[in-house]
């Protein structure tokens, strides 16, 4: 018998089976639901490769074939469209600390007898600043060649702003310090003259405050980090170096130098009860020293002291830690026993700048939440908060200036912020002239007499090469 071809129809498919058998025996025929469902279901053709098999690709830095979109690449365009918005708007308008304030309505004000005299200066200084004007400032030296590569980390003025400390970082590593003479600051001309130091560093600047030796800002204070040449030795040992600088004196030389491990801040004494001495915040415990005598306190922490200021009117150190804890040293009592541990107070994040207030019944504090409080140490209570601040791990410092009433902080977001501080009313924000980034955080330093007693009033700030001064117009 030959073959037969039976063709049977499915739905709208034709299923057509050829075998070898009689149609009798055809019919008897099982075929398994499953071999039905295959027969039914249409055959694609396949593109690419197999669903089962991934495929992963490496993008590369610099790769020329892809430029990849990013949440953060995304944020940075708009944080730098955003600062060239606000650095031309400051070029064309000026701008207004509080709505419906003008001079006029202040002195009005005050001749109806509606603004005592402090409250008149301050309103004064608000006004002042809300009229600053940037413009760069010409910088000298006898190393021309290191100011057009070597980098702004930090600067600091003294008590009387004639002079400024600065932490430059040189392009081939490493730290160098230099003395800024302020005086010769003045209008039109912006021009000061830089004494480079002969020391030379690789290790990281963690904190700097001008000390008192001699006579008032006689020396700089410095807390070091860095590793050592000698295998013998720790590989990170920080340590505490004193600059003599006198006034009048272009390089100023080392004094003395400490070895202390561990240390993230620093601060100098001007309590007549711990004279000549200052202290260093450690990993858990708070180390005093005696520079003329050498001789040493330890007060053991919880936590790392990031922060510290001494009290002038009261024998009392203030330190700022990592858990966010804030507490008070006695200088009376030993560090023998929990007596000298005074005032506590707590912040939500790690404590990175701790500033008295002139009575000493007020400290304003900052941390890495971004959160600026300031504290009645009475009550230890907050009873105020400076909103806007920007930071989530940096250590920033805070400026207080209690005789223009303003508080200065920068941000993280390399934005300089000028607050109010008695309400804490935001009066400006400026924002830096480089582009925003971790390396190019601004460093400022702000005064009613930049340059001395007879100084112009203003707003230095230093970011990479360069040394701006927002003057009052």
């Amino acid at each position: 018998m030959g073959e037969e071809a039976i063709s049977r129809t499915l739905g709208s498919d034709s299923v057509v089976l050829k075998t070898g058998l009689t149609p009798r025996q055809h019919s008897r025929l099982r075929i398994p639901a499953t071999v039905m469902m295959s027969l039914r279901r249409p055959r694609l053709a396949q593109l690419g490769p197999p669903l089962c098999q991934k495929r992963y690709f490496r993008l590369l830095p610099g790769h020329n074939n892809c430029n990849p979109l990013t949440k953060e690449s995304i944020r940075q365009k708009e944080m730098e469209s955003k600062r060239l918005r606000l650095l031309e708007e400051e070029d064309k308008h000026k701008k207004i600390a509080r709505m419906g304030f003008n001079a006029s309505s202040m002195l009005r004000k005050s001749q109806l007898g509606f603004l005592s005299v402090t409250n008149y200066c301050h309103l004064a200084h608000e006004l002042r600043l809300s009229c600053m004007e940037r413009k760069k400032v010409q910088i000298r030296s006898l190393d021309p060649s290191a100011l057009a590569s070597d980098r702004f980390n930090l600067i600091l003025a003294d008590t009387n702003s004639d002079r400024l400390f600065t932490v430059n970082d040189v392009k081939v590593g490493g730290s160098k310090y230099g003395i800024i003479n302020l005086q010769s600051l003045k209008t039109p001309t912006l021009k000061v003259f830089m004494h480079e130091n002969l020391y030379f560093t690789n290790r990281k600047v963690n904190s700097v405050c001008w000390a008192s030796l001699n006579h008032l800002d006689s020396h700089i204070l410095l807390e070091l980090l860095g590793s050592s040449d000698s295998p013998a030795l720790a590989s990170q040992l920080p340590k505490v170096l004193v600059l003599h600088s006198h006034p009048g004196i272009d390089r100023p030389g080392m004094l003395c130098s400490f070895r202390i491990p561990g240390a993230w801040s620093c601060a100098w004494s001007l309590n007549i009860q711990a004279n000549n001495c200052f202290s260093t915040g450690l990993s858990r415990r708070v180390l005093l020293t005696n520079v003329v005598t050498g001789h040493r306190q330890s007060f053991g922490t919880n936590s790392d002291v990031l922060a510290q200021q001494f009290a002038l009117m009261v024998p009392l150190l203030f330190n700022g830690c990592r858990s966010g804890e804030i507490f008070a040293i006695d200088l009376r009592c030993g560090n023998q026993g929990k007596g000298w541990k005074a005032t506590h107070l707590f912040h939500d994040s790690a404590v990175t700048s701790v500033r008295i207030l002139q009575d000493e019944q007020y400290l304003m504090a900052s941390d890495m939440a971004g959160k600026i409080k300031l504290w009645d140490l009475r009550t230890t209570k907050c009873i105020r908060q400076y909103e806007g601040h920007v930071n989530e791990y940096a250590y920033l410092p805070l400026h207080v200036h209690e005789e223009e009433g303003i508080l200065v902080a920068v941000g993280q977001d390399c934005y300089t912020r000028i607050w109010s501080l008695h309400d804490a009313h935001l009066l400006r924000t400026i924002p830096s002239p480089y582009p925003a980034s971790k390396a190019d955080i601004p460093s400022v330093a702000f005064s009613s007499r930049l340059g001395g007693s007879r100084g112009a009033p203003g707003l230095l700030m230093a970011v990479g090469q360069d040394l701006y001064c927002y003057s009052y117009s």
